[in-house]
């Protein structure tokens, strides 16, 4: 599993038994994510979660990296069988949108932010996979 953590929305991706492919999974609001997490969690098995590191090209945390580790850490005690791992997400978002245009989805779709986290999310995975695995 990978989450893109945003303060507004989290965007989730899984991967297939043999992990080979990342799909998309949710979106979810931020306030209602360990909710979620705890009812997917229940019911599938998932034995590892990347969680997206932001950077800025400089290689300095984002403004946002305090946050992502708090919530990083409040997985790790609630779930701590699962291997979290942290991986730079620098570019997926705008990679994410870029493969929107290139699927041909219109410009009211590509402004739907929740399907950028949730694609973002799937770019994270599928690079977790494809280099890592």
């Amino acid at each position: 599993m990978a989450i893109d953590y945003g303060s507004k929305r989290v965007g989730l991706a899984v991967t297939d038994p043999m992990q080979i492919i990342a799909s998309g999974l949710d979106t979810v609001p931020t306030k209602e994510i360990f909710s979620y997490l705890n009812d997917y969690l229940s019911k599938e098995k998932v034995s590892k979660i990347v969680i997206g590191e932001p950077k800025r090209l400089n290689n300095e945390p984002s403004q946002i990296a305090e946050e992502i580790q708090k919530f990083s850490d409040r997985l790790q005690k609630l779930y701590p069988t699962i291997e979290i791992v942290r991986l730079d997400e620098r570019f997926t978002s705008k990679m994410a949108f870029q493969t929107m245009i290139d699927s041909g989805l219109k410009k009211k779709q590509r402004q739907n932010k929740a399907l950028v986290d949730e694609i973002a999310a799937t770019i994270l995975l599928q690079d977790y996979l494809s280099y890592y695995n």
